[in-house]
């Protein structure tokens, strides 16, 4: 199967295997080493001194945890909303009482730093900002150095930035940056199978915490801190996930993070020429195309939906479609993780094949 969809990617054969070893007790000293390793060098990886949490749970937890820890009932937040991923970390907020003001990009598009500075400047009261690094639904990275240091510049609001299918795709300097609450999850670009989300939280994010009266039980942050201290976790973790992380970790770190980046940028620039080169455009404004995700329009006459059922059902090649306004409008391949050029030349080789069929 060549499975070229956002998340959950295709898991190396040896990280694989590792998920499958011997449970241990997560209250022992080998599950407690292992936590360690992992939190080091997740550190690294964020490129950050802050505190590193983690979950077991999917992306969306990760970022509940963020909004549930920083926030109280009515705080002023400004959600910079691009996309079905923007939409999502808009309504947790909202779900939990947030005054929400969303500030709506077309689908496709950047998010503007010029403009989130000036709606900072219009509301001096915000207490949070929301922002979704890499747009899934749409193929966009937005310029996310730029959009915080907008931020930075024009308030003292925490930034909590969706960075669960952006991590390790492309620079993201958490420390430099001045970003404070960074979340990520493992089922992507780490090439983990899902159940772990991680996230990191800066001095400012604590402070925040401190005095937030959002309810919050399995999501704690000062209740998780304490039990990573004593290297365990409140509740029982994904186990076989932390075997496959701690590897992985290791794989990326060996590697380097420049060559992470460069690797997933030349595997993205690849997809979009192959895809140009059968007759498909791309989605959105492609200064800010996805290291992550490639979205697409089919040619002329190809029905995206027709398209993604022969791929699946005839060649065992699994796409995505398009999310919300976009389904049915647009195929989204995804290329986070270990994705070899052979790969997206077999992908692409299939839509070729598929293309003669519906097309003839």
């Amino acid at each position: 199967m060549n499975l070229r969809i956002p998340g959950p990617v295709t898991v190396p054969d040896d990280i694989l295997n590792v998920a499958g070893n011997q449970m241990i007790d997560h209250r022992g000293p080998q599950f407690a080493a292992m936590q360690r390793r992992i939190i080091n060098n997740l550190n690294a990886c964020f490129q950050t001194k802050n505190d590193v949490l983690l979950f077991t749970a999917s992306g969306t937890g990760g970022l509940e945890s963020a909004i549930v820890n920083t926030l109280s009932p009515g705080d002023p937040v400004l959600a910079f909303v691009a996309g079905e991923f923007g939409e999502r970390i808009a309504r947790i907020a909202q779900t939990y009482g947030a005054n929400v003001n969303k500030i709506k990009f077309e689908n496709g598009q950047g998010i503007d730093p010029d403009r989130v500075a000036q709606e900072l400047k219009n509301a001096p009261q915000t207490k949070a900002v929301l922002v979704t690094h890499n747009e899934t639904s749409t193929g966009i990275m937005h310029p996310l150095q730029a959009i915080a240091n907008a931020v930075r510049a024009n308030s003292d609001a925490v930034l909590i930035v969706d960075g669960v299918s952006s991590m390790l795709t492309a620079d993201a300097q958490i420390d430099a940056w001045g970003i404070d609450v960074m979340v990520s999850a493992s089922q992507k670009a780490w090439a983990c199978p899902p159940g772990v989300a991680m996230l990191s939280v800066s001095e400012r994010a604590w402070k925040m915490h401190a005095n937030a009266k959002t309810p919050r039980f399995y999501f704690d942050w000062t209740e998780t801190k304490s039990w990573l201290e004593k290297g365990q976790t409140p509740f029982t973790p994904a186990v076989s996930v932390y075997y496959a992380l701690d590897l992985a970790l290791e794989k990326i770190l060996a590697e380097g993070l420049q060559n992470v980046f460069a690797r997933h940028a030349r595997i993205a620039a690849l997809t979009r020429e192959q895809a140009k080169s059968l007759g498909f455009r791309m989605f959105g404004d492609e200064r800010y195309a996805s290291n992550a995700v490639t979205a697409l329009y089919a040619p002329d006459g190809v029905d995206t939906e027709a398209l993604r059922k022969i791929a699946r059902e005839e060649y065992d090649l699994i796409i995505g479609g398009g999310q919300g306004p976009m389904r049915g409008k647009i195929i989204r391949i995804g290329h986070l993780g270990w994705v070899s050029e052979a790969e997206i030349h077999d992908c692409f080789a299939v839509i070729g094949h598929i293309l003669e069929k519906v097309t003839a």
